[in-house]
């Protein structure tokens, strides 16, 4: 019986490809030629949107943070970035075979404006119902000044009309992006973004230039009582709009050549990236004063935890939610190891004698907490791992062991960390703090990168993928999650015991699940299984909104933290699954039946490399969804 040959496969094309196909556009569609039903949906659910963010009390608790001095504040800015997301979002296409793509045009605009109409309208209800009915009893949580900010102080008939306008003419600016040519998108969004990093980042920038001696230059840039000032934010426009017309490309390029580079000439640009930014985190913290490197201190305490969070979650792929427990134990361990006050025992270690028995106990709390759930997987794994995380927080708040941890009181009075007798580490000189903390986070990131390119890094991220196919291939899956969470448990411990030292006593209440759930965010946000990303995850998240606990540079914000995080935890997962910086593999496990199914439809599923194709059974294959894919694995998207 004679097999039967597979099809050809076509050759690359390399003439123009027909009408509709990706990469053809078709003519602009007429400016009233609208998806009415499309835009009725979107405005429907911005103006839910903006209604829950007014009655959050979000817009008059930021309206204190100023943007542009007597233009824009927090609180408002939080009012409009609904439609102007609506307006743009509305006019978006997904180029598909066969499929017109339809140039931008005044119908984006048009429709922007319609949408934005819309979710304005959410607006002008809501002045309406506060106006006419009494809502505090059955919504307690916004304030009376609210009517106030939405009609400007003008009136009910005035915020019905102003939203409606205001709603349109934002919607329209969106819509008016997907019109303007990509070049000036890119400085209009890079002006944005400057204007709003500056204001945001105004108490570190003031701290910064008091330390270097050039406040009165920073001060004509922001207003006494808050925000940018109009000239200062002028300037800063100019600035950044002609940085980004000057930079066009550069930065690109500059990344393509550094990722097109091989060997030793990789090695040493990484090295030398390392190096600069070593450098300037050394540096940073002569010139700034406390409020700054308390920030720096929380933010590098959170990335060691998010580095021993990463081996877990985002090498080994296991869901734990009682991450914090491990957090507690080093603290705990590290207070009896060294505080005179400990109920029980109180052997006053030095810190770093005592550093190594924090470790060991850590360990063997993630060996025992590891052997009894391992086997379990996904849901049934995270519920198991979210209940050990509070066990142990019980444990120590109980009556119980109170003769060993001091129940509720905790462990005060605990002693700084030595420095091999030279110095001594504590809360009150926060520079210190976080330079022991980057001393710390720069062994767990090299623990981290060895392990990761490791063989048992290998099967751990082989597990992650398929735990099925792990075992067949002879992996010990148990025993290499097992490792797994043994060494995220020694990571976390670093952590645990520089936090012990920092505040000088632990109580059960620091270590609730609310921190397990943060690290985690962190961890997503950045990009699972990228060491760069978690490090970014957390400056941007603790750095900006701040920890459970510790304030941020947004102090407005520290009533709403986990509205933003909930709501950055849904955006990253529709949007944007494989984190902020992503790493290459995790992006292709993501995206990896999009890439067999692009290949499918181009018709062309053949080997950059070698050049060798596959047959027309292998892309349906690929094409139907079993997660299989003929590029190759150094293949990227």
């Amino acid at each position: 019986m004679s097999v039967a040959e597979p099809p050809p496969v076509p050759a690359p094309e390399t003439g123009p490809r027909p009408a509709g196909a990706p990469g053809n556009d078709a003519p602009p569609r007429p400016p009233f030629a609208q998806d009415w039903r499309r835009i009725a949906r979107m405005g429907a659910v911005g103006a839910v949107g903006q209604i829950f963010i007014s009655l959050s009390n979000m817009p008059v608790k930021l309206d204190g943070r100023a943007i542009i001095e007597g233009i824009l504040s927090l609180g408002y800015l939080s009012l409009v970035v609904l439609p102007l997301a609506a307006g743009s979002r509305v006019g978006h296409q997904l180029r598909r075979e066969g499929v017109p793509f339809h140039r931008p045009g005044a119908h984006e605009v048009v429709g922007g404006a319609a949408c934005g109409v819309l979710v304005g309208g959410g607006l002008s209800l809501l002045a309406i119902l506060i106006a006419n009915f009494d809502l505090r009893e059955p919504l307690v949580n916004w304030s009376p000044i609210l009517a106030d900010l939405l009609a400007f102080n003008r009136g009910t008939a005035f915020a019905v009309v102003i939203w409606l306008a205001l709603g349109a003419a934002v919607g329209a600016a969106g819509g008016l992006l997907r019109v303007v040519p990509p070049a000036a998108r890119r400085v209009l969004w890079t002006v944005v973004l400057t204007l709003f990093g500056a204001a945001v980042l105004e108490s570190l920038t003031t701290d910064l230039a008091e330390g270097m001696g050039i406040e009165g230059a920073v001060d004509w840039f922001y207003a006494p009582r808050g925000g940018l000032t109009i000239s200062g934010a002028i300037v800063l426009a100019l600035g950044s709009a002609v940085l980004a017309v000057a930079g066009r490309g550069r930065i690109r390029q500059a990344r393509a050549r550094i990722d097109s580079l091989e060997g030793p000439a990789r090695n040493r640009a990484n090295l030398g990236l390392i190096l600069a930014t070593g450098a300037v985190l050394v540096i940073l913290p002569m010139f700034a004063g406390k409020l700054t490197n308390e920030l720096l201190a929380n933010v590098g305490l959170f990335v060691l935890l998010a580095l021993g969070l990463n081996i877990v979650v985002g090498l080994a792929g296991i869901l734990d939610l009682g991450y914090v427990a491990f957090f507690a134990v080093g603290s705990y361990s590290a207070a009896v190891l060294t505080a005179a006050t400990s109920p029980k025992i109180h052997p006053e270690l030095p810190w770093f004698v005592a550093l190594f028995g924090v470790v060991v106990l850590t360990g063997l709390v993630g060996l025992f907490i590891g052997a009894p759930v391992i086997r379990m997987r996904g849901d049934y794994l995270a519920i198991v791992t979210l209940g050990f995380g509070e066990i142990i927080r019980l444990l120590f708040l109980s009556d119980w062991l109170s003769g060993w941890f001091g129940g509720s009181q905790g462990i005060t009075n605990i002693p700084g960390a030595e420095i091999f007798g030279l110095a001594e580490v504590a809360g009150t000189d926060p520079r210190s703090v976080f330079y022991l903390v980057l001393a710390f986070c720069a062994i767990a990131i090299y623990v981290s990168w060895r392990l990761e390119r490791s063989r048992i890094g290998r099967a751990w991220m082989a597990v992650r993928e398929d735990e099925t196919v792990a075992e067949a291939m002879g992996i010990n899956t148990v025993n290499v999650k097992l490792l797994a969470f043994v060494v995220g448990a020694m990571l976390g411990s670093f952590s645990g015991a520089i936090f012990s030292a920092k505040v000088g006593s632990v109580f059960p209440a620091s270590f609730l699940i609310l921190v397990s759930i943060v690290i985690l965010v962190v961890v997503i946000f950045g990009g699972m299984g990228n060491i760069v990303g978690v490090i970014a995850g957390s400056a941007v998240l603790i750095g900006v909104l701040g920890g459970p606990k510790q304030p941020g540079l947004l102090a407005e914000f520290s009533e709403f933290k986990l509205l933003i995080y909930g709501a950055l935890l849904v955006w990253m997962m529709l949007a944007r699954p494989e984190g902020l910086i992503p790493s290459v593999r995790r992006t292709r496990e993501l995206h990896q039946e999009e890439l067999a199914q692009d290949a499918w439809l181009r018709g062309e599923t053949h080997d950059e490399q070698d050049g060798i194709g596959t047959s027309a059974t292998g892309r349906s294959g690929a094409a139907s969804g079993n997660g299989s894919t003929d590029r190759p694995s150094g293949d990227s998207s």
